[in-house]
């Protein structure tokens, strides 16, 4: 039964842990693998021979599939010396494209030869053409005014920008690869409506189980170091005071309002979406 698996953090190699997860039990699977890029996560080093990573890849991949629900998709960060790889894998496991989202950010390593990296990609795909999707859950305010245009808001496009979650930062954990709360809360409310289930093979620093959390979602989050899931335990236990950043989009005004509405404007300024969570969390836990 999937309620076991519920709610929980597992300490485990996710190739061990994911067969024992039902199959169609699950709405989202938000995936952050290593990237094999020699990276040191405590228990393991990222570093496979490629052949290798290829088939842990499609290991992992063919389980997400299995567990996935007819209407579920899975989001999975990859870096560029994979990415390409993994999209095909993808599309032969007959998952459905959906979309290619970059993560773009201003701050990371400086290079004096070669363009310095800013960004990052996920690799959105859908079990079946049936799928979850609440764009109304992340519209962004539009940049115009204009009587053709959703003055709800508009689609986030496909190019997301998100400050990393800096060093210096008080929420950033002792994790090499965390990624921003709000990121993966655009992910959550699209892909997921209340109580579904969403899924984290590789958790890490605890962020989508977080996110999950904070947005009445249940969440599986499974990670083979122990320390990453007593980290995760504890962060999931703090009170939540509001995501760790936020798209600087969300807070703009439209220009070229209509007087009338340019008043209103001023008279009902909307709570941003992180702080409205706040004040929701606030009013549940007195």
């Amino acid at each position: 039964m999937i309620d076991g698996f519920v709610d929980r953090l597992i300490v485990g190699d996710a190739l061990e842990v994911l067969p024992s997860i039902p199959s169609a039990s699950v709405h989202l699977v938000c995936a952050d693998p290593p990237y094999n890029l020699g990276k040191d996560y405590g228990q393991t080093i990222d570093s496979k021979n490629w052949n290798e990573y290829e088939q842990f890849t499609h290991r992992w991949l063919a389980e997400c599939r299995r567990i996935l629900r007819d209407d579920g998709s899975i989001y999975v960060f990859m870096g560029v010396r994979f990415i390409s790889k993994l999209f095909t894998m993808l599309e032969a496991m007959e998952f459905l494209f959906n979309g290619w989202i970059t993560w773009h950010y201003t701050q990371g390593t400086g290079r004096t030869i070669g363009f310095s990296p800013r960004h990052e990609d996920i690799l959105y795909f859908t079990k079946s053409s049936n799928y979850i999707f609440n764009l109304d859950a992340i519209r962004i305010p539009q940049k115009y005014y204009r009587e053709r245009n959703n003055m709800q808001g508009a689609n986030p496009g496909d190019v997301w920008k998100f400050s990393h979650v800096h060093y210096s930062n008080p929420e950033r954990e002792d994790h090499p690869t965390q990624k921003p709360e709000a990121l993966i809360g655009r992910i959550v409310r699209a892909s997921s409506n209340e109580n579904d289930i969403v899924l984290d093979p590789f958790v890490g620093s605890g962020t989508t189980a977080r996110v999950a959390q904070a947005l009445n979602r249940r969440y599986i989050g499974i990670d083979i170091n122990p320390e990453y899931i007593e980290m995760s335990k504890k962060r999931l236990a703090r009170f939540f005071e509001g995501f760790d950043s936020v798209d600087p989009r969300a807070n703009r005004h439209p220009k070229d309002l209509p007087k009338d509405q340019e008043a209103d404007r001023h008279r009902q300024t909307p709570l941003p979406l992180f702080a409205k969570i706040t004040q929701d969390k606030a009013k549940q836990n007195p």
